[in-house]
């Protein structure tokens, strides 16, 4: 089994949370925000948009865009007021007074459990992406008077989602889960819940692990949007008053005020006025219409005053339900964006003197408790009894249309219990069993939640046959009536579905094409990732080659040019015409050619590295064998002069002398010859005159004096050594250095390891001139 997740399924937006750590952790979806709006849309591709990008095409594409669905779930046609039905797109009937949602892009009509379908599976797929591993498992969180019908389609919504609704719970009970999971002592508290759609008040006695509800009560027609209809109206009759036109009757100018009243809402909550500008509203045969105006908060306070009436008597009925007076409350939990308004705070204040909590974030509060109660269910969270009640009594239609009720409203579940009924006629063979849920004396005043038969019963007289009927409602609040014939034993039981929601088939229909639509959804996304992914290649393609080009120049690209312009073209081309086979053939042809340029690329960059880090390797190390670094010292030699040899000094000649062959070995009879030759050469080119003691006129310094001369000829202050280490190749022959037992300068210092004094501007190293 895979991970269980909180969610809190929103009219307005939706949230997701797990436990991590014995903490629990709201996810945030791929667009960075920890809320997703509850809105499903289809755009012009007929693609699915779930969340933030669903809600940006709600203005241009209204009849697509569907929002506010939870107000729809597991209620009929009939039921609705017409204020629900006055949205952008288009609600109708069908043949069983069920409400259907048509989507115009699709040519199709969605039931509401569909819809909220798409934001369960929205939701799970980021908690997938959150976790790296699959969610199987939810806690499903439900306005705390939500009737069966209703908790069946959420149920029903999170099947068709691909989840295992493991637990439905009330909206206020997982918010006092939340907040009073490290409570120690023992508390009263009210859990205030205005959402976007509906509207839940509860007590709960919360404290050492036991979160037990004393009583609960609401309206699920009453909540933020609305307050948002109250500005809505206010603007469209403004506008009608000046300028002749409703903007009500248009979709795109009604999607646009509605997004404006929830904003000045929003900004009335921190500020006093507001300002509301929509440009381009309509259009007239005057031409382009504006609407500008300003909304103040008293304005807006005396728009819902009606509406803060209603929020009054939820409150009054729960704490009598509870059997409390205000001053026994300790504490007031808010949750709902709806309770951000100053007006319902103040409300709050006036009922319980005490400051609300505001430790909590509203709108993530119910999905932490849902995290929670998951925990609780998958082993993670331990020592936690948590005691709900059903929101309204249940019962049974007895003779003459009466409602007989078996369970007060405020009952703890899970719970059952059980009573005995009997026939209304002699003889009765069948009994009809009406179930109906509501606290109307009448039964035709509650909700009917649905009828079946005990057949079999013997014929007797009226009033003698004994059917008992039970009524189980498990953790979740689902209804379960059994009617079982005491004589014959025979037995018939329910599981109570609402007559507006979907029976077994249609919910399996309904998760064969969620399956099949999730399918072609990811097969369409694979698609146009594809499309996106070919056409940046060729983008990445065209930018490479003109890096390479500058790096290496034209000609080294030209081949490569040729062939990934072909095939950028060949992309596009198929992009336009949509063949998916040529558009990967020729994408894996443009990889092949971009992996063969890096190549070269990098063939080209490592030889130049080798090069230069060879070079400066031998430089140091000396590590040339002999023959090469003689034949380099030649080349070198002979290109600097343009000679073909070595001077008497293996320097390269200076100018005005020609160049002269390398000495030969000194241990060889030749070598005589030679030096006496040298030596010649030398008095000839420096000049008899100066004695050895002049200067050489063809080496300035650098810095514009002469150099000193070495001194010519052969003496007793000279004599031969071998090769030093740097020279080791006999064939350069020896070198003469300074004798130092008979240096012409004794006078003078030496360096450590040199044999003549600096001063005279050279030493016995013969690459060594100053």
């Amino acid at each position: 089994m895979g991970k269980v997740v909180g969610i809190d399924l929103g009219t307005t937006n939706s949230v997701v949370a797990v436990m991590e750590g014995g903490k629990p952790v709201v996810i945030a979806n791929a667009e960075g925000m920890r809320t997703t709006p509850s809105v499903v849309g289809f755009n012009k591709e007929g693609e699915l948009v779930v969340g933030q990008l669903g809600r940006r095409q709600a203005v241009l594409n209204p009849q697509n865009t569907f929002y506010g669905i939870k107000r729809f779930m597991g209620r009929r046609y009939s039921e609705l007021n017409p204020e629900s039905k006055r949205v952008a797109y288009t609600i109708r009937r069908d043949d069983r007074d069920n409400v259907k949602v048509r989507c115009p892009r699709l040519k199709k009509d969605f039931a509401p459990e569909e819809i909220s379908a798409m934001i369960l599976r929205k939701l799970a797929e980021e908690a997938s992406r959150y976790l790296g591993e699959k969610v199987t498992g939810a806690v499903i969180t439900v306005p705390a008077y939500f009737n069966d019908s209703q908790r069946q389609a959420t149920r029903d919504a999170g099947k068709i989602a691909g989840l295992e609704v493991l637990r439905i719970i009330n909206e206020p009970t997982a918010a006092s889960l939340a907040y009073g999971l490290d409570q120690g002592r023992m508390q009263k508290i009210l859990v205030f819940d205005l959402g976007g759609g509906t509207f839940d008040v509860s007590v709960l006695e919360v404290g050492d692990g036991i979160f037990e509800v004393k009583a609960t009560s609401g309206d699920t027609q009453l909540g933020g949007n609305d307050f948002d209809r109250r500005i809505v109206d206010w603007l469209a009759d403004k506008f009608l008053e000046t300028e002749k036109v409703d903007l009500r009757k248009d979709r795109q100018s009604l999607q646009r005020l509605t997004e404006a009243a929830e904003k000045a809402k929003i900004e009335l909550s921190g500020v006093s006025t507001t300002e509301i500008n929509l440009p381009f509203i309509t259009a007239t045969e005057d031409g382009p219409k504006h609407l500008e105006t300003q909304l103040s908060r008293a304005e807006f306070e005396d728009l819902c005053g009606d509406l803060v009436t209603r929020l009054q008597r939820p409150i009054k009925r729960v704490i009598k339900d509870a059997g409390l007076s205000p001053v026994q409350i300790d504490e007031v939990v808010l949750v709902g964006g709806g309770t951000r308004m100053p007006m319902v705070k103040g409300l709050v204040r006036s009922f319980i003197d005490r400051e609300p909590n505001e430790n909590v974030n509203p709108d993530e509060v119910v999905a932490i408790g849902a995290a929670i109660q998951a925990g609780i269910l998958d082993g993670e969270v331990k020592d936690i009894l948590l005691l709900d009640v059903t929101p309204l009594s249940l019962g049974l239609e007895t003779i003459g249309g009466v409602m007989k009720k078996l369970l007060p409203r405020n009952t703890t579940i899970p719970v059952r219990k059980s009573d005995i009924f009997s026939t209304s006629e002699n003889n009765q063979t069948v009994v009809e069993v009406h179930v109906v849920q509501g606290e109307r004396e009448m039964a035709s005043d509650n909700i009917s939640l649905g009828r079946f038969k005990l057949s079999g019963i013997p014929p007797a007289p009226r009033g003698v046959p004994q059917v008992q009927v039970s009524f189980d409602i498990d953790a979740n609040g689902i209804l379960q009536v059994t009617a079982r014939d005491k004589t014959t034993g025979r037995e018939q039981s329910i599981t109570v579905q609402g007559a507006s929601t979907l029976t077994e088939s249609e919910v399996n229909r309904m998760i064969q094409e969620a399956e099949s639509f999730a399918q072609q959804d990811r097969e369409r996304r694979e698609r146009i990732e594809k499309r996106n992914s070919a056409k940046a290649l060729t983008d990445q393609a065209q930018r490479r080659l003109k890096e390479v080009t500058l790096d290496f120049g034209s000609a080294f690209t030209i081949s490569y040019r040729r062939q990934v312009d072909a095939l950028c073209s060949e992309i596009l081309d198929s992009l336009e015409k949509d063949d998916e086979r040529r558009l990967d053939r020729a994408q894996a042809d443009l990889q092949d050619v971009l992996y063969e340029l890096n190549r070269e690329v990098r063939l080209q960059y490592d030889d130049k590295e080798e090069g230069f880090f060879e070079a400066i390797k031998k430089t140091f190390t000396g590590d040339d064998d002999e023959d090469d670094y003689y034949n380099r010292r030649v080349e070198y030699r002979q290109d600097y002069r343009g000679g073909g040899g070595y001077d008497a000094y293996d320097m390269p000649p200076r100018s005005g002398r020609g160049v002269q062959p390398s000495p030969p070995d000194y241990r060889s009879p030749a070598y005589a010859d030679w030096d006496q030759s040298r030596v010649t050469r030398q008095r000839t080119y420096r000049g008899e005159g100066l004695g050895g003691g002049g200067f050489d006129q063809d080496l300035p310094r650098s810095g514009g004096d002469r150099r000193p001369v070495r001194p010519s000829g052969r003496n007793d202050n000279y004599d031969y050594q071998e090769p030093s280490p740097n020279r080791a190749d006999p064939s350069l022959g020896a070198r003469r250095t300074p004798n130092r037992n008979g240096s012409r300068y004794p006078d003078r210092p030496t360096k450590p390891g040199r044999n003549l004094p600096l001063e005279n501007g050279w030493d016995d190293d013969d690459d060594d001139w100053f």
